[in-house]
């Protein structure tokens, strides 16, 4: 079942899915942050302050999720790498 998988999916395609994956953990966080703690310091006049707490919170979050989908991608190969040496066997 996984070789009718591997040949209907293009060699590319995973590799790509990973990008957008892990490119959505740095890119989201940061465009949500850097408005909001502008717009934090406008309104309570703290300048740079909230911006630079809301930098700090959106590098965590990325951080976090980054680490979150390595780890996803980690135990997939190695219950694929399980699966084909049960197979060989």
């Amino acid at each position: 079942m996984n070789n009718e998988k591997n040949d209907k999916e293009a060699w590319w395609q995973p590799a790509i899915i990973m990008f957008a994956k892990f490119s959505s953990w740095i890119f989201f966080p940061i465009i949500i942050g850097v408005p909001l703690g502008r717009w934090l310091d406008k309104v309570y006049g703290t300048a740079p302050l909230l911006f630079i707490i809301a930098m700090g919170i959106s590098f965590l979050i990325s951080i976090f999720g980054l680490v979150m989908e390595v780890n996803k991608e980690y135990q997939k190969i190695e219950k694929e790498n399980k699966n084909n040496s049960n197979i060989k066997k």
